[in-house]
């Protein structure tokens, strides 16, 4: 007798409800059962986030399609798709775009998808997202596929669910089920910017974040320049109490010294020269919420001072009043300085610090992620693709390589740079506009790599004896920002990249030492 192809690819799915898998695992045998009962060259489960359709599983599709969002609204055959009930397939000669031109994998050339399946999942009678089929082949699927799929969402569905109810009762079991509340109550707020990625270290620090958030601690948030501090900062505040609550940013190197406390704490008519009017800081401005100092090692040492009492007493003092205010202000911080070492400089005060990093949070530089990188330039290739006006953005083979064998010193926000920059490279280089845009190694223009090897150090300056440890050091740092200029050309954003600093720091210290 022969085996019903329906049954074989249904029964393996039904045998994995009751099993405890991991998120990424049980679609992942979803997809392959999908593909089993109707051969394709791609398949994908997509969730429906608001406007926006996320990937969560790919099969045949390009690793970066999981980094990408798709806005409904820039996609008129996904809104298409959900806008039936049933499973829809559209013609050969549909006139609307696929949003997986150019993306399916092990074929060369920019060919389109020229057999589409979708069909909308629904769990308790809610649109919960999307499964998609696409080949190659314009006669790939038939009538009889139709009824195929539609028997396959169902189970699908149920799948979701089952996946979905365990981690339901497994936020419970670590009591996280009022977190699951918050995040729902700060997506009509505010909904903070997604941080993707799958790697070890990503999921790491998401569950630090998950962890951490739900309190009241101090947060230290450190890393290097560009990994996105920021963003870990907004998860933080998303998943607190305070999450319906303003979160107040500043960043204390982008002000000048003069400016710095006001910008804190407030100051009143009179104050100081242009000091018109009274004004609140962002102390007063974050009360209830969440105030997150970027770069807090930049702070003078008397604001720090000041810093330290509002933490410890939760009352301030607008600059010129000797009223007081009371504020209840959670502090998020961020330095990619080595604080602990500004501390042993002098240059930090210890107590400031202690108070800072009750819960020190190290964000991860992008060239420890691994694969994190291509889910990274996806988001940021779906991005740039409607501003150039394309119907599909993709990076070729020896792109992906070059990316993942590249160090970024600038991390994510770096690569963020170098894809809007690449994608419009590959787009003058094209004497016609293209519907589908590769970008490959030579618009991307990375550098070579070479080994790792430190340059060789300047020479300490000759100073004689006796000379006072800080003089030693500023002549010696004077040195090295000098010659690094000279290999720029005065250019200070280069400098930065290859002294490991941030720009605005860079300049400040060129400032102080009469470099600049």
């Amino acid at each position: 007798m022969t085996a019903n192809p329906l049954l074989t690819a249904l029964i393996p799915l039904v045998a994995d409800l009751s099993r405890e898998l991991p998120e990424a695992e049980r679609y992942r045998r979803l997809l392959l059962a999908l593909r089993q009962l109707l051969p394709c060259d791609a398949v994908a489960l997509l969730r429906l986030e608001g406007e926006v359709l996320v990937p969560l599983a790919v099969d045949g599709l390009s690793t970066d399609t999981l980094g990408r969002r798709f806005k409904l609204g820039e996609h008129p055959r996904l809104q298409a798709l959900l806008a039936q009930r049933g499973p829809t397939r559209f013609a050969t000669d549909c006139g609307l775009p696929d949003p997986y031109d150019g993306l399916v994998e092990g074929h060369r050339g920019h060919l389109e998808v020229h057999d589409c399946l979708g069909c909308p999942l629904y769990l308790q009678d809610q649109l919960w997202g999307l499964l998609t089929l696409d080949s190659l082949d314009p006669a790939s699927f038939g009538r009889l596929d139709l009824d195929t799929l539609a028997a396959f969402a169902s189970l699908a569905a149920a799948t979701v669910m089952a996946n979905e109810r365990i981690a339901q009762l497994l936020r419970r079991v670590e009591d996280e089920h009022q977190l699951a509340e918050v995040y729902k109550q700060a997506a009509d707020q505010h909904q903070p910017r997604e941080l993707i990625g799958q790697s070890p270290l990503h999921k790491r620090l998401q569950e630090e974040i998950a962890l951490v958030g739900d309190s009241e601690l101090t947060v230290l948030i450190s890393g290097e320049t560009g990994v996105g501090k920021e963003l870990v900062a907004e998860a933080i505040h998303a998943a607190s109490a305070r999450a319906k609550r303003p979160l107040i940013s500043l960043n204390c190197a982008a002000l000048p010294e003069t400016l710095v406390e006001s910008e804190l704490f407030g100051h009143v008519r009179g104050a100081f020269s242009g000091a018109v009017n009274e004004r609140s800081g962002k102390f007063e401005l974050a009360d209830g919420g969440t105030l997150f100092l970027d770069e807090v090692g930049e702070l003078p040492v008397v604001v720090q001072a000041k810093l330290l009492r509002v933490l410890q007493s939760g009352q301030l003092q607008r600059v010129g009043s000797d009223r007081e205010h009371r504020v209840n202000v959670r502090v998020l911080a961020a330095s990619n300085r080595d604080l602990a070492e500004e501390v042993r400089a002098g240059r930090f005060r210890a107590d400031l610090y202690h108070r800072l990093s009750v819960y020190p949070l190290k964000v991860p530089a992008l060239r420890e992620r691994g694969r994190d990188v291509l889910l990274l330039a996806g988001y940021f290739l779906e991005e740039n693709r409607p501003r150039l006006g394309l119907r599909s953005l993709r990076l070729t083979a020896d792109a992906q390589k070059a990316l993942l064998a590249h160090d970024w010193p600038g991390n994510v926000r770096e690569l963020e740079h170098l894809i809007g920059r690449a994608a419009l490279k590959a787009l003058s280089a094209c004497t016609e506009r293209p519907r589908i845009l590769s970008i490959d190694s030579q618009a991307l223009d990375l550098p070579q790599q070479h080994s790792h090897a430190a340059p060789t150090p300047l020479a300490l300056p000759e100073t004689g004896g006796g000379v006072p440890l800080r003089e030693a050091l500023d002549a010696y740092q004077k040195q090295l920002i000098g010659a690094a200029l000279q290999r720029h050309q005065h250019k200070w954003a280069d400098c930065a990249r290859e002294l490991g600093v941030d720009r605005a720091n860079l300049i400040r210290l060129a400032r102080r030492l009469g470099l600049k």
